[in-house]
């Protein structure tokens, strides 16, 4: 089958890798119909390269259609149609158990020390195959898959995988009612759709984004949009100066706005794989203006809801200035699976309520991944999402 590989920094390509078969009765294999490129990949593209091996398979944000299943797999049948949570759980241990499936005991890699395993993401979190692929073999089949109706589009359902539960949680962390202020820190796909989730529940939404194009989708939804460099006195002047009741921070590692951070972790990604892994992991910083911003710019005894992905073990927090706002802070990879009774019936809202058919500025065949790449890491041509149609071929 034809897969989206990685080969080196910035660096993919498709090409030709083995089908993925059953190797476990609880499995299943899929035919990917879409396939989203998720701003946590372009981590992967060039930050996180020492935990990538030639020919990894990437992307998490992946739907299809059920080709095969295990003996074992009684909830899905040969046909469903069904979108994939990029968190791989088991459903049944103590953390699944809670709802804490990111946390799963059983598809833990507790030889580096992380979570559950995730699709297409690293050595890091278990190095299983992504779903940036014609077929994708899903494990524990009748635990992860949300079984969809055929009613609607693939983008319809497509972000059911990850960024739809991702802004749901970063939401439901910020602990907002109806009337007060959240701040949203990156107004990318996450930051979207977490204003829309928050006018919904009628917050009054503060976005900061530093490109136009983000800022003007955000305001056509309802929220009040700052460039970054008028972020900060922005909101604070829209709050009578207290800042924000709560503020999602979306962005993650690869923030603009430190060209020192910028070049550390340039030059950590280029070192030999295993003295990079250990810079990383014992060393390493992340780009954290987009988290100062938010930490600068919650109020006093507000929270502070991370949604952004974050890899370095040694990034200076201010913890006098947090300990003295008294912040409250929640994160962490989202339980994609314990938000999907929330969100499935939003999706299904006829109207198309959050939008979700047309947050996708590009779509375009498997093929053309490495450019869109390229398009989606550098912002160019108003790119805010990109979803990859296996099933098309290059004109």
């Amino acid at each position: 089958m034809r897969a989206l590989t990685w080969h080196g920094i910035e660096d993919v390509r498709v090409a030709e890798v083995p089908d993925p078969v059953i190797q476990l009765p609880t499995d299943a294999i899929i035919r990917v119909t879409s396939a989203a490129i998720c701003g946590s990949d372009l981590h992967l593209y060039r930050v996180l390269a020492p935990y990538l091996t030639q020919g990894d398979v990437l992307g998490h944000e992946t739907m299809g259609v059920v080709e095969e299943v295990g003996s074992d797999v009684t909830r899905l049948q040969v046909g469903d149609r069904v979108v994939i949570p990029f968190v791989i759980a088991c459903g049944a241990c103590f953390m699944c158990d809670r709802q804490r499936f990111s946390q799963c005991e059983t598809t833990q890699d507790r030889d580096q020390g992380t979570g559950a395993s995730l699709f297409g993401y690293t050595s890091m979190y278990g190095a299983v195959p992504g779903g940036q692929a014609e077929r994708l073999r899903v494990p524990f089949a009748d635990v992860g898959p949300i079984v969809v109706g055929s009613e609607h589009p693939d983008e319809r359902y497509l972000y059911l995988s990850d960024i739809l539960p991702t802004a749901h949680q970063a939401l439901e962390y910020a602990d907002l009612a109806a009337g007060e202020t959240l701040g949203v820190i990156g107004l990318g796909p996450v930051g979207q759709l977490v204003v829309r989730l928050a006018m919904r529940r009628g917050i009054r939404v503060l976005g900061t984004d530093p490109q136009p194009e983000r800022r003007a989708l955000a305001e056509e939804w309802g929220a009040t949009a700052f460039d970054v460099d008028d972020a900060v006195e922005g909101m604070r002047d829209a709050t009578g100066g207290r800042g924000p009741d709560a503020v999602v921070e979306a962005v993650g590692m690869e923030a603009h706005g430190n060209p020192v951070a910028s070049a550390a972790i340039s030059l950590a990604s280029r070192l030999p794989k295993g003295i990079a892994q250990q810079a990383i992991e014992h060393g390493g910083i992340d780009r954290l203006s987009a988290l100062m911003t938010a930490i600068d710019v919650v109020r006093r005894g507000g929270t502070l809801s991370i949604s952004g992905v974050y890899g370095g073990a040694a990034d200076p927090m201010p913890l006098r200035v947090m300990f003295d706002k008294g912040i409250a802070v929640r994160l962490g990879q989202c339980d994609v699976r314990r938000w999907i009774d929330d969100l499935l019936p939003i999706v299904e809202e006829e109207g198309d309520v959050l939008g979700l058919e047309s947050l996708a500025t590009h779509r375009l065949p498997l093929d053309d991944a490495p450019g869109a790449y390229r398009t989606f890491q550098r912002k160019e041509d108003g790119c805010i999402k990109v979803v990859l149609k296996p099933e098309l071929r290059r004109a």
